[in-house]
């Protein structure tokens, strides 16, 4: 009776795991740098920090959205690429867990792990903006 009990334990654990939600979670933290430095970061409207930052962001099909502004140039929107997370390989043939992955998110990775983003002084946009 012990002996089922315990199979029937592992098998449910290992039915119900998701390999990519329990070793790297549903956020990544990503390098946020801006030329010049200083620049306010927004994800998803939130304020999350100043240029150069360490952000967490969550993972998904589609990277959240990020704003930088800083007083005299341009706001610059992006959203980070996201890639395939290979650890969620490891799920193998087991159903639930890809579905639990795919929900979270897990599944996916931001990709590169540093954005570096250069600013556009406000004066030379507009003027750029006049010669077009």
């Amino acid at each position: 009776m012990k002996k089922i009990l315990s199979i029937s334990a592992l098998s449910v654990t290992l039915l119900f795991s998701s390999c990519a939600t329990i070793f790297t979670g549903s956020k990544q933290t990503v390098q946020i740098q801006s030329t010049p430095p200083g620049a306010d970061i927004e994800v998803d409207g939130i304020s999350a920090g100043v240029t150069p930052a360490a952000v967490r962001l969550k993972k998904g099909f589609t990277g959240q959205t990020v704003s930088l502004k800083k007083d005299g140039y341009e706001a610059k929107f992006l959203q980070p690429a996201t890639t395939f997370n290979p650890v969620a390989i490891l799920n193998l043939f087991g159903i639930i867990g890809w579905g639990i992955d795919a929900a979270t998110g897990a599944m996916m990775k931001y990709d590169p792990k540093v954005i570096d983003v250069k600013l556009t002084p406000a004066k030379e946009a507009k003027e750029t903006a006049k010669a077009n």
